[in-house]
C-alpha cells in the first residue's frame, strides 16, 4: 500500500496516525508539507528512522526543493520525481490520503 503524507508533522498527527497503520512493506510518500518530516535533526527524526525498520519512506523531490530543504534530508529517504510518484502509485494496489 502507498500512504501519502501532505501536512507538517510538526502542525498536524497525520504523519503519526499513518505509521500506526502502515504495514510492513509498505510506501510512506511525503509530499507538499509533508517533506518536512524527511529532514535530518528534527523533532521526528527519530520516529521515521525507527519506520524505516518496516517501511518504505520516500519524499517528493520537488517539494523539498520547493521548500528549500532539499540539502536537509536524512539518510536512508528515498527522492522521488513526479513520475516516481506515478510510479509508486502504479506499483501498488491501494493508495491512502492521510490529510
Amino acid at each position: 500500500m502507498l500512504h501519502t503524507v501532505n501536512k507538517s508533522p510538526f502542525g498536524s498527527n497525520s504523519l503519526e496516525t499513518c505509521l500506526k497503520m502502515a504495514t510492513s512493506g509498505s510506501t510512506v510518500l511525503l509530499i507538499e508539507d509533508g517533506v518536512y518530516a524527511a529532514l535530518k535533526d528534527s523533532s521526528v527524526a527519530e520516529t521515521i528512522a525507527q519506520a524505516m525498520g518496516t517501511v518504505t519512506i520516500a519524499a517528493l523531490a520537488p517539494d523539498l526543493a520547493a521548500r528549500g530543504v532539499a540539502d536537509k534530508v536524512m539518510d536512508g529517504i528515498k527522492l522521488v520525481d513526479y513520475s516516481g510518484f506515478v510510479d509508486l502509485v502504479c506499483e501498488t494496489d491501494k493508495t491512502t490520503a492521510w490529510l
